[in-house]
């Protein structure tokens, strides 16, 4: 019904925002990875949304990218996952973390998301195979790497490093680099 809102921010709460479309003022509530992407309040902001309508409220869910809508679309039809856990999803993982996470069947990378068990996790891992992954890599931004980026990341995480840290220093290895050449030089670049 409403797919997108254009308008001036007017406040910030996470994880509610307060935008001003011509004179309304929707309350649009909105992950962290679109949260933190937001311009000052005052500025002008286009969000892609979802609204959802239920007995006791109606609310709308707002993205920055249409991949997010897409995930959060994808997320909210699993039985037992709602819009807010969508959100939370979102909200600890950005959309190519949850794609590689669903890729590679990661349990361990979902159960960090507060009110994620390995249960709901797991039914996540299997409902979302083929849905999310392989098939929207490219939709998401992700550039394609060679395989043993993959192999060099789990590498990275055994070691205890989070995934913000692993994907810092991913994007600083050639595309090309093997994985034992590659774990030396992210580890070099992480000890930095």
């Amino acid at each position: 019904m409403i797919g997108k809102l254009t308008g001036t921010l007017l406040e910030k709460t996470p994880p509610q925002i307060l935008l001003d479309c011509h004179g309304v003022g929707y309350e649009v509530d909105v992950p962290m990875s679109t949260f933190y992407h937001l311009p000052a309040s005052g500025e002008k902001v286009a969000l892609l949304t979802h609204f959802v309508v239920r007995e006791d409220a109606q609310i709308l869910y707002g993205f920055a990218t249409a991949a997010e809508r897409e995930a959060f679309r994808q997320l909210i039809k699993i039985t037992g996952v709602g819009p807010r856990t969508a959100l939370a999803i979102l909200s600890g993982m950005s959309v190519q973390d949850l794609a590689s996470a669903v890729t590679a069947q990661e349990v361990g990378r979902l159960v960090k998301v507060p009110g994620i068990g390995k249960k709901t996790a797991e039914r996540l891992l299997l409902e979302l195979k083929g849905k999310i992954g392989d098939d929207l890599g490219p939709v998401v931004g992700t550039v394609l790497q060679g395989a043993a980026h993959g192999d060099i990341q789990q590498a990275l995480l055994a070691l205890g490093y989070n995934d913000k840290e692993a994907a810092a220093a991913l994007k600083a290895l050639p595309a090309d680099v093997g994985v034992s050449e590659g774990i030396k030089l992210a580890l070099k670049a992480l000890a930095k």
